[in-house]
């Protein structure tokens, strides 16, 4: 393109709303930013800022390169990350993502990988958001349910997450041991906040225990668990997470709650030295959760 300085002149200046301060940020003279935006409003043929003492204002024609120019700087930075991790060390930023509540899995084995390779800067993001790998958004991505089918995505199985209904011993002695499938009259629960949430669990939960039994609800796995140690009601927990706490488990795990995980990677990235060290490590410090499978 051949006017792509002028542009990127024009997205600073609407950026920072100065001449001045374009001119610092692109490193050159503040009569070559104004020659810039000159030139690009005379090639289009239409105002892009309105002058005034303070500085400059984007017009509406402005206000829309400004939204294409920062879309395209965007996936420019985005592009820089992808090109950074083709090296061949294992160091510099390595960004996974995953879904929510699964930090008490996963630190144990980030904290050992980056003990390990003491020049990687981790970056663990968690979202309702589907991060999107081809924009170099993640280098990793751990994802539940059916097999993601993003083209140009390398999927892979990680683990699978056993379910089972739980109640702290102090809820137990309170309510007393439910039967199920049977009369769970006067027992409480803790739920997903997200009524149309397609957990097999969540969907076991909906059809077989009235709403108004579910008495704590949250978006957060943390607070659901901790309701459920607390003695709230009873809840779903994976199997893992109740290994080291005094619990009662009410109902063992049945096949139709458990919960895929896969590996997500991006071919550009996938067989990076620094990924595939990443995945080896990470499949060996979990395979004691496989051993079932």
């Amino acid at each position: 393109m051949d006017n792509w300085d002028e542009i990127r002149t024009a997205f600073q200046v609407a950026r920072l709303g100065t001449v001045s301060g374009a001119a610092e940020v692109l490193g050159v003279h503040h009569a070559t930013v104004i020659r810039h935006i000159d030139a690009l409003e005379g090639r289009l043929g239409v105002k892009l800022f309105q002058r005034h003492a303070r500085g400059y204002t984007a017009t509406e024609a402005g206000q829309d390169l400004l939204r294409v120019a920062q879309a395209t700087d965007d996936q420019f930075s985005q592009l820089a990350g992808r090109i950074k991790g083709r090296g061949n060390d294992v160091s510099g930023e390595l960004v996974v993502t995953t879904i929510d509540g699964l930090a008490d899995l996963m630190m144990p084995v980030l904290t050992k990988f980056q003990e390990d390779h003491p020049d990687v800067i981790l970056r663990y993001l968690t979202s309702a958001r589907l991060f999107r790998l081809e924009y170099g958004e993640a280098h990793v991505a751990i994802r539940a349910g059916s097999p993601p089918s993003q083209p140009d995505n390398v999927v892979q199985p990680f683990l699978k997450l056993q379910f089972a209904i739980y109640g702290s011993q102090s809820y137990i002695d309170r309510h007393g041991m439910p039967e199920i499938p049977g009369n769970l009259e006067g027992h409480r629960f803790v739920g997903a906040d997200d009524v149309a949430s397609r957990a097999p669990y969540m969907r076991w939960m909906r059809e077989m225990i009235p709403e108004r039994q579910v008495v704590f609800r949250s978006g957060d796995p943390l607070a659901m668990r901790q309701a459920i140690f607390s003695g709230v009601g009873l809840g779903f927990l994976r199997t893992y997470e109740c290994e080291t706490h005094d619990l009662v488990e009410v109902q063992p795990p049945l096949e139709d709650w458990d919960s895929r995980l896969w590996l997500v990677t991006h071919m550009d990235l996938h067989r990076t030295n620094k990924v595939q060290t990443f995945l080896r490590y990470l499949k060996e410090h979990t395979k004691h959760y496989r051993d079932d499978e």
